[in-house]
């Protein structure tokens, strides 16, 4: 073989790590190395049946696709090749010594010496080249870009330890070969029927024939026999596959080592005609929450792969969901332009949202173990449904998970349908509060009422939950109230309305007005509040104020934070407001209603303009 213009380059830092971890995580499952090439060698295939049809010639004339397996027990090599679209030099460098993924580099600095050991991490990256190194201690790699000439075919080979050489060669035909020179101990890979077991095991539901080499000892002839069923698995009857075809086909469109957790393939016909396979996943990416993650779904039109992510068929609050569509009202030469604006595509959206959540409802019904772990992977995704899909709100409402004072842990297990078995007699609203973190809602005064009353309170303290509640109003005619602002059921709850109470206000509003005086516009209102018992006082927002919590949303994406208006709500019934309320001296009256204001704003919003002043203010207060 003859190479010109020879290189070495070393690998990406990361392709080293990668290279280093899935050698000693992966060997207990190593026959999955085939199933990757195997995968890989599918998409090169599906590329050029894309590609040829809006150009015919990439064919060259050879338009029976397939793959082809080949064992030389001799030179203890095992060959796959294909004869799919092939790659150009600068693609080869580009797939073969790098790993595109964003953040996969911090993603690699976080795993520990435990992390290391797990495969399901590694398997995140859809690394099928690289799987060859589990069992192979030189891979060569001969490929031709469909298109390209003989002479513009690439040589690339590598023993996997930090370095790689590249070179020009001749190849007569288009596509890609991979040969694994096998490490010792791995005879069974040179054993044809162990290779044909892990076809059929791995690679029965790819949709092109996958042939391996065969010897005809009485006459020294060699032919190839087809191995797989060679039939696209979304095409067949549904009572025909097994579960474990369906989980194989997902680890095929995905290069993910874990099982889905569930699945729907649906076939539908009428005014649109269109098949999916949609699977909801059992573990999140690490690089979901990346801008540039590509999610969406691999589109065929009529059985010929168009593209993968074809994100215009699932809003972003379900991008998590992985499978195909395979229509056929769509045209074959169809792109993302004008995905975008088809009708088909509209209707199809409509359609696979309803389908995924349908899933989740019965995932959630029949399996709600099984749902709770789907929560903590992905509950924070689907939280951005109620704000992204008014049309489909109350079935993603009924979905969400939260925790609640009716459990003494930070688990989101509690859903709404359980909130409103347990509601209190009388109840009118679903209460809830927003926090920084859990410790932080779970001990907020705001629940001191709650408490007292047996009421439940969901505790809310992701960032995007004071977001998602701004777009909720009701579930099953119970409106959402946040226990932070002033609502007319919570002066209703404090019985503050009683003539004891009134009495009480009436001999406390020189005070009241005193206090009002001395902060000035710095609050809204002071007032007496009957919702605490505990706490001397606290800090409210009107029901039309922006909250405590929107504020900081708004801070943390940059926008401008209109002042927040606080009201200042003080407990009759606290033996330090007495105290304060008899204070005659101005200055010490003074430091002390700017100490219980200040602890107040600090309860609430966890921080103080100048906490210095604070610490300062209590430690004179404290000898004086």
């Amino acid at each position: 073989m003859t190479m010109k213009g020879q290189e070495t380059h070393g690998f990406q830092s990361e392709v080293k790590q990668l290279l280093h971890l899935m050698i000693h995580s992966l060997y207990s499952n190593k026959e999955i190395f085939l199933r990757e090439l195997i995968s890989n060698a599918s998409d090169a295939v599906d590329k050029l049946r894309f590609r040829a049809l809006s150009d015919a010639s990439v064919y060259e004339g050879d338009s029976e696709l397939r793959i082809r397996l080949s064992v030389d027990k001799e030179k203890r090599t095992l060959t796959l090749s294909d004869n799919g679209i092939g790659m150009r030099r600068e693609e080869v460098i580009e797939n073969l010594g790098t790993i595109a993924k964003s953040g996969t580099k911090s993603f690699f600095e976080s795993l520990g010496p435990e992390s290391a050991k797990d495969s399901q991490l590694i398997g995140q990256f859809g690394v099928g080249f690289y799987s060859a190194f589990i069992v192979a201690d030189k891979v060569s790699v001969r490929t031709r870009a469909a298109g390209a000439t003989e002479d513009e075919a690439v040589f690339w080979e590598s023993v996997g330890e930090g370095e790689y050489t590249i070179a020009d060669i001749t190849k007569a035909d288009r596509g890609t070969e991979i040969k694994l020179h096998l490490r010792e101990n791995e005879d069974e890979f040179l054993d044809a029927w162990r290779v044909r077991s892990i076809i059929s095991k791995y690679s029965d539901h790819i949709s092109l024939p996958v042939e391996i080499e065969t010897t005809n000892e009485e006459n020294n002839t060699t032919s190839w026999e087809k191995v797989n069923k060679a039939q696209a698995l979304w095409t067949r009857d549904k009572i025909d596959i097994s579960d474990e075809e369906y989980k194989e086909f997902y680890k095929h469109i995905t290069h993910d080592f874990s099982d889905p957790v569930t699945w729907s393939h649906n076939r539908v016909e009428g005014k649109q005609e269109y098949t999916t396979l949609l699977y909801i996943p059992s573990r999140a990416p690490f690089d979901i929450w990346n801008r540039d993650y590509k999610h969406g779904l691999k589109l065929y039109v009529q059985r010929v792969f168009i593209m993968d992510d074809a994100e215009q068929f699932m809003p972003r609050y379900l991008r998590f969901v992985r499978g195909l569509v395979d229509s056929n009202d769509l045209p074959l030469n169809v792109s993302r332009e004008i995905l975008q604006d088809s009708r088909v595509t509209q209707i199809l959206r409509s359609a696979l949202s309803k389908r995924i959540l349908q899933m989740l409802e019965k995932l959630a019904k029949d399996y709600p173990g099984k749902y709770q772990d789907f929560w903590k992977e992905f509950g924070l995704i689907l939280k951005e449904g109620p704000g992204e899909d008014p049309t489909n709100q109350q079935i993603i409402v009924k979905l969400l998970r939260f925790s609640s004072t009716n459990n003494d842990s930070a688990e989101q297990n509690v859903s709404l349908d359980d909130y409103v078995k347990r509601m209190e007699k009388g109840q009118e609203k679903i209460y809830y509060i927003t926090a920084d973190g859990y410790a932080a809602a779970k001990s907020s005064p705001h629940l001191e009422l709650f408490r007292k009353k047996g009421i439940e309170v969901l505790l809310l303290f992701d960032r995007i939950d004071e977001w998602m509640m701004s777009h909720l109003t009701d579930f099953n005619g119970k409106s959402f109230q946040s226990v932070s602002k002033v609502d007319e059921s919570l002066s209703k709850l404090a019985d503050e309305n009683s003539e004891e109470q009134k009495e009480m206000e009436k001999t406390l509003e020189p005070f009241v007005v005193r206090v009002k005086s001395l902060l000035g516009d710095r609050v809204k209102e002071v007032r007496v509040t009957h919702r605490l018992t505990d706490t001397p006082s606290i800090v409210t927002t009107d029901a039309k104020e922006i909250s405590t919590q929107m504020a900081k949303l708004y801070a943390t994406a940059g926008h401008s934070v209109p002042e927040v208006r606080y009201i200042f709500e003080i407990n009759p019934d606290h033996p330090l407001i007495k105290s304060v309320a008899d204070k005659q001296d101005d200055i010490i009256f003074g430091e002390w209603v700017e100490l219980l204001f200040d602890q107040a704003l600090l309860a609430e919003r966890g921080t103080l303009d100048d906490p210095n002043q604070f610490i300062q203010r209590m430690n004179q207060l404290l000898i004086a």
